[in-house]
């Protein structure tokens, strides 16, 4: 009979889930990205007539792609790391680490968040516009705000789970190499 599972383990769970379909979205603007730079090389190569304003597009679509990518690769651990800290330490000193470098990171994030939503405020007010097309860059903050209070909940659902698992052998946010 298998044990029923743990909040913390649920919510990374559903956390894992939510994250996979803000995945998705990114992959489907990187698509968009790959489609609409190809067609600007060829009316730019092949025509000789680029397209006008299309920097400014393939720039806010890739703010979107970063702002969707953030959460899921905080998560499944895509960021280069080295875990100097565990060879030499071991869980002892991990456990201590980990949860302190959570912390520091939901704060770092709730700053930057803040920061994303202040200018986003500001809007066209502050000249925030794109350079061509005068695309008002407001939206695009309030995205990747979002985007990055989606690894905040990702930072809090892992710190969490390793409070849970502090005496445990293993974290479960630890992926095995």
């Amino acid at each position: 009979m298998s044990q029923p599972q743990q909040l913390p383990d649920r919510a990374l769970t559903i956390v894992d889930r939510a994250v996979g379909w803000l995945a998705r979205l990114g992959s489907i603007t990187m698509v968009a990205l790959v489609v609409m730079t190809g067609v600007g090389v060829f009316f730019r190569y092949i025509l000789v007539d680029p397209i006008n304003g299309l920097g400014d597009v393939l720039g806010l679509t890739l703010s979107i792609t970063v702002a969707c990518s953030l959460a899921y690769g905080g998560r499944v651990g895509a960021h280069v790391a080295v875990d100097v800290l565990g060879m030499v330490g071991g869980r002892k000193v991990t456990r201590w680490t980990d949860a302190l470098v959570r912390v520091l990171g939901i704060f770092i994030i709730g700053v930057a968040v803040y920061a994303l939503i202040k200018n986003g405020l500001c809007g066209i007010l502050c000249g925030f516009l794109t350079s061509s097309l005068a695309i008002p860059h407001e939206p695009f903050y309030y995205f990747l705000a979002f985007g990055l209070s989606a690894y905040g909940v990702v930072l809090i659902a892992e710190f969490i789970a390793g409070l849970v698992h502090f005496s445990a052998d293993v974290d479960p946010s630890e992926k095995s190499n």
